[in-house]
């Protein structure tokens, strides 16, 4: 008889441990989901190029580690954050009617105690073990990406560009972490990062156009024109771009190598972005998608590795 029951409740627990381990996973991906990955290593990778280039002589491994992994946390903060204000809007849209605030499978509250936790540790973290200036440079980034970027989708196509400025700062953080200052270099990096980023998301809204106008957030300079404004726009900070890459050539943190290869990827962005602008269909717009997506990490490569070279060369 004993030996029955216990089975009879082995085979019961069985389906419960199975189902509590399903929650757990779906638990972690939501999570995951809301901290985006793709853009939290983005982020990272941006903070080391600026870090490196910070660091001629003395390279602390131990401090960008702990830069690196503060920032993502604020970065995952302004995520979730950004995703609870727009779960209503989230909700309207194909793209983003699955994610887990918007469906209801992480709650409000509980989203913004993660989110004040990560903000907490992170900034924490910075201010004691990085500097304060990285610290409350990122602490700002988040608010203009939260209460600035988030908040004016609905209201101005200008968001566009006040988003850009988050979106610029993380190689400008890693700079400060190896304690650079605001300077020329500082500039050019973040110049480099926001206007590389104009043609990149005018060519998300464009592709998505249908969706952003349905759920009323103005992503595009105009929704009524066929694409002209959008197309336009884009031309012209593609055309910016070009010397804007070249920047940190002409304030001495690379050399010909980079001016060379910086040279020719602006270029080819500039080329794809022209016929986006001229032709506006989806098609091209996920061609200058998928350029821009290659031209800003070959960008980095040339830039760390001609400034490495030249500073091997004394």
């Amino acid at each position: 008889m004993s030996i029955a029951t216990s089975t009879s409740s082995s085979a019961s627990s069985a389906p419960t441990s199975s189902l509590a381990a399903e929650m757990a996973r779906q638990r972690v991906a939501d999570y995951a989901e809301l901290c985006r990955p793709r853009i939290a290593v983005m982020t990272m990778v941006a903070v080391a190029v600026g870090f490196t280039l910070a660091s001629p002589i003395v390279f602390h491994g131990t401090v960008l580690i702990i830069a690196m992994l503060s920032i993502v946390m604020l970065v995952a903060a302004s995520s979730i954050l950004n995703q609870l204000l727009e779960r209503h809007t989230d909700a309207r849209m194909t793209r983003t009617q699955s994610r887990p605030i918007a469906t209801g499978r992480i709650l409000p509250a509980e989203a913004v105690t993660v989110a004040f936790l990560l903000t907490i540790v992170g900034f924490t973290s910075l201010w004691n073990l990085v500097n304060p200036a990285t610290a409350i440079a990122t602490l700002a980034t988040l608010l203009v990406y939260v209460l600035g970027y988030t908040v004016l989708k609905t209201r101005t196509s200008l968001c566009t560009t006040v988003g850009a400025i988050p979106g610029a700062m993380p190689p400008v953080l890693g700079w400060l972490a190896a304690g650079g200052s605001f300077g020329w270099e500082a500039l050019a990096l973040f110049g480099i990062f926001f206007v590389w980023q104009f043609p990149h998301f005018l060519a998300i809204g464009w592709i998505h156009r249908h969706d952003y106008q349905s759920a009323g957030l103005r992503m595009l300079p105009s929704f009524k024109d066929e694409g002209r404004l959008t197309g336009l726009f884009a031309a012209i900070y593609a055309i910016a771009f070009v010397p804007v890459s070249l920047l940190p050539a002409s304030v001495g943190m690379s050399g010909d190598l980079y001016f060379f290869v910086a040279a020719i990827l602006s270029v080819t962005y500039l080329f794809y972005t022209l016929r986006f602008a001229l032709d506006r269909n989806d098609q091209k717009a996920r061609k200058l998608l998928y350029n821009s997506l290659l031209c800003l990490p070959l960008l980095l490569i040339a830039l760390v590795v001609d400034f490495l070279r030249l500073t091997a060369m004394g």
